[in-house]
């Protein structure tokens, strides 16, 4: 099933932790259609921006995954709102050109910087929800053995 023109339900789905654990990682059909809003409504005009693969790192996450890798308890990716978008080594473009094409074009609900350096992140978080885009932008870092969010500073 596409969710997109280059977007497939099982790219967004898959988890290898959810497969070596037996979770279902499905989405029901409310997180279904969220899933089909944010793969056209950010992940497909990326794609087509770029005009290369983009590879999705992180998709949906049913609440059992979630909770076994310690995401946040009010994850977008539970909601099927939220892609990570990794390009490095997969293309010639890079996460920082994603990640400011989508600020500087897009609607989102947020917008992360997922750690790596000043120049560019390791992943992209987006997150997209109807009647919720104020284009939340943070970037992700360390401190203490914990991850933390901080307000993006250009």
């Amino acid at each position: 099933m596409y969710l997109s023109k280059h977007l497939t339900l099982k790219e967004v789905i898959k988890s290898d932790t959810a497969v070596r654990n037996g979770i279902s990682n499905m989405p029901n059909d409310e997180q279904l259609e969220n899933l089909k809003l944010v793969a056209t409504e950010v992940f497909q005009r990326v794609r087509d921006f770029f005009g290369v693969p983009i590879k999705v790192s992180s998709g949906f996450r049913s609440e059992a995954l979630n909770k076994l890798i310690k995401g946040s308890k009010t994850s977008d990716h539970m909601k099927g709102c939220a892609l990570d978008l990794d390009v490095d080594g997969y293309t010639y473009i890079t996460n920082v050109a994603i990640f400011n094409y989508i600020k500087d074009n897009l609607d989102f609900k947020q917008l992360i910087w997922e750690f790596g350096d000043d120049e560019n992140p390791d992943w992209v978080h987006v997150a997209y929800q109807k009647g919720n885009n104020d284009k939340e932008i943070l970037r992700a870092i360390r401190k203490g053995g914990k991850t933390i969010y901080i307000p993006y500073e250009e």
